[in-house]
């Protein structure tokens, strides 16, 4: 195996989480009760044995710097590691300018390390991937560059970095986000999913050239869609990636949830009956910091007065109550507690969030710690719930972290 090197781009603003992210960098953003977003990157990578790994911050990464140093603190003797690297304004008086500024500012940590390849891995997505099938693809091909891929319809094109394929996988062509690209069989295009293995040589030369350029200085759009045309560049399909304990239903499963209703979204993926992303995978674990907080509770079982402590198609975490409501097709995080004779339905709920006696809950995400009023109907009038809250495009109502009711 070669000296590997793992960078995570954790520095995401997430403006289109807002108001999830007013507060916290969008990695940081909790997942599935008791995850953070930037957990399932990290997961992969120690999953596959790619055990030095530096994650790149910048924006309002209190809370993200806070949950790596105590979730992810491998203590190793052998030189494994987590280390979180803030901004540091190495190479002048600017903060990061794009993913390729951020590496170029970090090429300190590369000479340091003295890697043969570097993994350039996001922080942002929901997938279980194992990166070393990534890795011998690029070794086989004698790659300068490989970028991981996934079909998409080619309407979606005007969100990711398009490619074109020879069979052997080499790129022919790059553009990154077209407005309109040239459909492939079935009417998809091949899209980058942000993960990206360099050869060192490769990836200094690169970011050191984009640095003296006038560019956005973006890892994709300014880096791999110029290099394809003078460097080996080849897509690994992420199709034919496999983990242990996979289901053929979870094969290619991957999602962005850079916005609103891609996060909620992906929540949905996860309560049905048969996800298609489950969390269940002992083969393969999701890692993050572990909660001391007693376990789930269920409470009151008057079914005749309707006070009865239920949840069903749900995950429910530790340290929450649902004590005589009903809860269904939901998220609970720790230490969530829902009263009596009210009802959560298709909602998100994180830390600490009260739903008071009464109440109505549909299609929405409650941040932290929010204490809802007992009689508090929240997804079920439209008009009225915009003029108090946020809602998405898709209609989910989102309730920000420490939101007071008047």
């Amino acid at each position: 195996m070669p000296r590997v090197l793992a960078m995570v781009l954790a520095g995401g603003e997430g403006k289109r989480l807002y108001p999830l992210t007013l507060d916290r960098a969008k990695p940081a953003v909790p997942f599935a009760g008791r995850y953070r977003i930037i957990d399932f990157a990290l997961s992969n990578l120690t999953n596959s044995g790619f055990l030095k790994i530096k994650v790149l911050t910048q924006y309002k990464a209190d809370s993200l710097i806070q949950h790596l140093s105590r979730a992810w603190n491998l203590q190793s003797p052998l030189g494994h590691y987590v280390d979180v690297v803030p901004a540091q304004m190495r190479t002048g008086r600017d903060w990061f300018r794009g993913s390729a500024d951020a590496i170029y500012q970090n090429l300190n940590l590369i000479a340091a390390e003295r890697p043969d390849v570097v993994a350039i891995f996001g922080a942002d997505h929901i997938y279980r991937m194992d990166v070393r099938q990534m890795l011998e693809f690029h070794l086989d091909q004698k790659a300068d560059i490989t970028v991981a891929s996934i079909p998409v319809d080619v309407s979606l094109s005007a969100q990711f970095g398009v490619m074109r394929t020879a069979a052997d996988g080499r790129v022919i062509h790059y553009e990154e986000k077209p407005v309109q690209a040239e459909p492939g069989p079935g009417g998809r295009v091949t899209a980058s999913m942000g993960n990206f293995v360099f050869d060192t040589g490769v990836l200094v030369e690169e970011v050191t050239a984009d640095a003296a350029a006038e560019t956005g200085h973006d890892i994709a759009r300014d880096v791999v869609a110029r290099a394809w045309e003078r460097r080996a560049v080849y897509a690994y399909d992420f199709g034919q990636n496999i983990v242990p304990a996979m289901t053929e239903n979870e094969r290619g499963y991957w999602k962005d949830v850079g916005t609103l209703d891609a996060y909620y979204g992906a929540h949905m993926d996860l309560v049905s009956v048969t996800p298609i992303f489950s969390l269940y995978n002992e083969f393969w674990p999701i890692r993050s910091f572990s909660y001391q907080l007693p376990p789930a509770k269920f409470v009151f079982s008057d079914f005749d007065g309707k006070r009865v402590g239920l949840a069903t198609d749900s995950l429910v975490c530790e340290g929450a109550i649902v004590s005589g409501g009903t809860v269904v097709r939901s998220v609970l995080s720790p230490m969530v507690r829902v009263n009596s004779y009210s009802s959560v339905e298709d909602s998100i709920l994180l830390n600490g969030v009260d739903i008071g006696r009464h109440s109505r809950i549909r299609k929405a995400i409650i941040d932290k710690h929010v204490r809802v009023p007992p009689g508090t109907v929240i997804g079920y009038d439209p008009e009225k719930d915009a003029r108090r809250f946020h809602v998405s495009e898709g209609g989910v109502v989102v309730v920000p972290r420490g939101y007071v009711f008047q």
